[in-house]
């Protein structure tokens, strides 16, 4: 398979002026970022396409634009409704002829969207993989004489890859139906041997394979040591007040407490996990999408289908299941490549948990032995390449980039905790080293990392007294610290390989020969203060802000959403922040000096045009309708 790395950005035109063209007049463009032009001139070429680009790099201008040149009508299979929605919602505002087939449209809908599919209306539709297969509409788009088909989330058709659905394995059939068609997948993570899956999966023909940067520079990564979660979280979000943020946690009962807790704390936040019905789901992400709420606490199971632009951070408070999990999560931040946050609350306790639960849920599985100890194995690498990125005190760009089969550089980031200076040793590390371990010998190596930091702090429980703990030397040791924050020191030790640790559903923390050279000397240690700390503005949010008059982006903001409540649309599908923050810096004063702000297309300058530059002036707009 032929393929490209990330190439600088690229001035269109370069290949087929047609594209500059219609990239200016329908987005308000002047230039397509790395890969894109590749990518569009392979669509335009009828050559089959693998594109690996992460999220926020702009993968779906490169199936949206090719039909407008074209003025053909392509298909998009997509998995999520919700992702289909947003992406018609956003491609209507310019003006752009797009629909979707789904499951929640009435019969009449769907009528209507075929006979504009039939007639030729349409430039793109959109349909999720089971309705294509299983309703007819394949009948239909071979009479409409469809030559072009793009998969999104390409990597759901891999067993390998993070999230397989086995109803994408379907779409092989497409080749057979459309022999004259070219299929082109797309995907914002995916490794080598994904990308080779996904590519024999959908008998794709000599495809040109395009793999982005995987490396987002506008997102600052901080990994923080747990010890309060719902303190840190309030910690985390207040620098982000006001602005789009997005809280993952690991079951469905911590969503529903840390929301109801944010909520008392004045912040507009709710829950969203699977166990909520579809409607309260619903309900939940239109707010998100609408700017009437600021924060999602969830579980995994919100993600795939949030399409909005200016979300300011990504917080997990518990470890993911692997990189490819986080690199797609923490990708939801910074879209519209504006600076973001990423934070990552960890404790080694989470990498136990995950642990049971991969071994629990395999052996309920209907999968022979082999297969059981296959997947178990896999899913434990992956488990452990995110305890390492966790861990490694190194920059965090470079870890997940090398991760991922791309070489970074030896410059520091200044874009993560570590490289901005953040991460800091505590002091008298091996000392308090010795003290852990002395206490996990002296109660015999019976108890778990609870009852040991319980001992170490000189806590009074029932426990230590019915077994005379606090008749022991190391009885009250580290009474300075608090119980999380001894827990944390603990764990930092397990992480290190200096303490073990026993299997089953009530772990005991138990000694190894690391752990005696420890106490004998021999080996010294390094922990990390269990604490945030204060964190430095990173260059690109100095930079995103540079010359910004902040009270009209604010104004502007306000506007746009009032716009978008009246359009009852997502309000990001009316402008991203990126535009408004660009007409708030260059204040244009007559409609081509407005066009010129990047993200103001023809449509654009149409619809909105009078309303901003009245703002722009002082003056109050009129208020919007639909």
């Amino acid at each position: 398979m032929a393929g490209h790395g990330a190439s600088e950005t690229a001035t269109v035109g370069a290949t087929d002026p047609r594209i500059a063209e219609v990239l200016a007049k329908w987005w308000g463009f002047d230039r397509l970022r790395p890969l894109q032009a590749d990518a569009i001139q392979a669509a335009l070429d009828g050559r089959d396409s693998l594109v690996v680009m992460p999220t926020g790099g702009g993968k779906s201008l490169c199936y949206q634009l090719p039909p407008l040149v074209n003025e053909s009508t392509d298909v998009v299979i997509s998995p999520l409704v919700a992702l289909m929605k947003d992406q018609v919602d956003a491609l209507e505002a310019i003006g752009y002829p797009a629909a979707a087939l789904h499951s929640g449209m009435s019969q009449e809908e769907r009528i209507a969207i075929r006979d504009r599919l039939a007639a030729g209306e349409l430039r793109l539709l959109f349909t999720a993989p089971e309705r294509l297969v299983n309703t007819g509409l394949l009948d239909l788009l071979a009479r409409v004489g469809v030559r072009r088909f793009s998969i999104d989330e390409a990597h759901c058709i891999s067993q390998w890859g993070h999230d397989f659905r086995p109803e994408y394995r379907q779409l092989s059939l497409l080749r057979e139906r459309f022999p004259q068609a070219s299929v082109h997948a797309f995907t914002a993570t995916a490794t080598p041997r994904v990308r080779d899956d996904i590519a024999a999966q959908l008998n794709l023909r000599d495809p040109e394979v395009l793999v982005g940067t995987f490396d987002r520079p506008n997102l600052c990564y901080r990994v923080v040591p747990r010890t309060d979660r719902t303190g840190q979280t309030l910690e985390v979000l207040g620098r982000h007040r006001g602005e789009a943020s997005i809280v993952y946690c690991i079951s469905r009962k911590e969503t529903e407490s840390l929301a109801a807790r944010l909520a008392a704390e004045g912040i507009l936040a709710r829950p969203y996990h699977a166990g909520l019905d579809a409607k309260q789901r619903h309900k939940t992400q239109d707010a998100f999408a609408r700017e009437t709420i600021d924060v999602v606490v969830a579980t995994v199971a919100f993600g795939m289908g949030i399409d909005r632009s200016d979300v300011r951070l990504v917080l997990h408070t518990s470890l993911p299941k692997s990189l490819e999990a986080y690199q797609q999560e923490t990708g939801r931040a910074g879209r519209d490549g504006l600076a973001a946050e990423c934070v990552l609350l960890y404790s080694s306790a989470d990498v136990f948990s995950w642990e049971s639960l991969v071994r629990k849920s395999a052996e309920e599985s209907d999968l022979e032995p082999d297969e059981v100890v296959r997947l178990v194995a896999g899913q434990t690498e992956h488990l452990h390449a995110m305890r390492r990125y966790a861990q490694a005190a190194r920059c965090r760009h470079a870890a997940l980039s090398e991760y991922f089969g791309q070489p970074y550089g030896t410059e520091p980031c200044n874009a993560c905790d570590v490289c901005l200076g953040e991460t800091e040793s505590l002091a008298d590390s091996t000392v308090v080293a010795q003290k852990i371990i002395s206490c996990v010998a002296r109660v015999g190596e019976r108890f778990g990392v609870r009852h040991v930091a319980e001992v170490l702090r000189g806590a009074k429980t029932d426990g230590i007294q019915r077994h005379g703990h606090d008749r022991l030397s190391t009885f009250g040791l580290l009474a300075a610290f608090d119980q999380r924050a001894v827990e944390n020191l603990a764990h930092q030790l397990l992480d290190q390989g200096l303490l073990g640790r026993t299997g089953g559903d009530r772990p005991v923390v138990t000694l190894n020969e690391r752990s005696w050279e420890v106490l004998k000397g021999g080996r010294p240690v390094v922990l990390l203060e269990p604490r945030t700390g204060r964190t430095k503005a990173t260059k690109a949010d100095v930079d995103d802000w540079q010359g910004v008059d902040r009270d009209l982006f604010e104004r502007l903001r306000a506007w746009r959403r009032r716009v978008a409540d009246a359009r009852g649309k997502p309000a990001w599908t009316i402008f991203d922040d990126k535009a408004l923050r660009g007409i708030a810096r260059e204040k244009p004063a007559s409609p081509a000096a407005l066009l010129r702000v990047k993200g103001i297309g023809e449509k654009r300058l149409a619809d909105f045009g009078a309303a901003i530059l009245d703002m722009v002036a002082g003056k109050e707009p009129d208020e919007p309708t639909e």
